[in-house]
């Protein structure tokens, strides 16, 4: 990744990912144990790897209270079930463990994979209580480190600090700073397939080479068919707030409604597993392939 960075960085290590938080001046104390408070509510409300978190009573049906930051994470993640026609979903925590993607990190499938429930057989949501009908494990990867990236930048917007950059693991949004970043190539880390430009907004990217294990496994599962997302190898997206470039890296993984994924981003990238690259019109930057 190319960078330019702001003079101070301030890196550690959270919900299992390297951060950076890059700033004019260091961190006022109170700043730091502000951000850092925020990173463990938000772990212990939505990680399903946590026995002791909040969404661990989704197991059992009934009517729940979910964190107070859920509004937009679920409301968005009901757009990209609607965009990709059901293949984004919080629903997938179960198939994921299953596969061996587990609290254990097992990495080795079962033999019984269960099936991914559809949204309205599976939940109700209205904005404050999630209505489980049958019992579920959610699972938030798709958006929901982009929007701590968010939440985090918050943080340090409400105690002043207007120049920032908040990246985690590649995951990033920057205010008022402008970027060059580098796209690394999906199977060769050493190598770049491009550039984006970024002043004032989010970039995140996804790539099915980064947790992966077993025979041809990953993250990025594919409900249609219960196993991992075959086609694209990595995505690059860039949109005002990182909740949406983080979501849309990966439903492009899928067939995403062209008109929403134009709406909603300010450019994006993807590559085939042909080695093809598709790229959006209002890219700001360029590919070298």
């Amino acid at each position: 990744m190319i960078v330019d960075p702001l003079p101070v960085a301030w890196r550690f290590e959270a919900i299992g990912t390297h951060w950076r938080i890059d700033t004019r001046e260091p961190l006022p104390g109170g700043v730091a144990t502000a951000v850092t408070e925020r990173v463990v509510r938000f772990d212990q409300d939505w990680s399903r790897f946590r026995a002791d978190a909040r969404i661990a009573a989704l197991a059992t049906p009934g009517r729940h209270r979910l964190a107070d930051d859920a509004g937009p994470l679920l409301d968005f993640y009901r757009e990209l079930f609607e965009a990709t026609a059901g293949r984004v979903t919080p629903l997938v925590g179960r198939t994921l463990e299953a596969l061996g993607y587990d609290a254990a990190y097992r990495l080795r499938a079962t033999a019984d994979i269960p099936s991914v429930p559809s949204w309205d057989a599976a939940i109700a949501w209205d904005g404050e209580y999630l209505d489980v009908l049958r019992p579920v494990t959610l699972d938030v990867g798709a958006a929901g480190k982009g929007y701590l990236v968010d939440l985090v930048g918050d943080v340090l917007a409400e105690a002043g600090i207007d120049e920032q950059i908040v990246d985690a693991s590649g995951d990033l949004r920057c205010r008022a700073v402008p970027m060059r970043i580098a796209l690394e190539h999906p199977l060769d880390p050493r190598k770049a397939v491009g550039v984006a430009e970024l002043v004032d907004g989010a970039f995140c990217a996804s790539a099915t080479t980064r947790r992966a294990w077993g025979d041809g496994l990953h993250h990025v599962l594919d409900p249609a068919t219960g196993m991992p997302a075959r086609g694209v190898l990595a995505t690059w997206v860039l949109a005002p707030t990182a909740l949406v470039a983080d979501g849309i890296a990966t439903a492009l993984f899928f067939d995403a409604e062209a008109e929403f994924v134009a709406r909603a981003t300010s450019g994006f990238a993807r590559m085939f597993d042909d080695g093809t690259v598709e790229v959006s019109p209002d890219f700001p930057g360029e590919m070298f392939i």
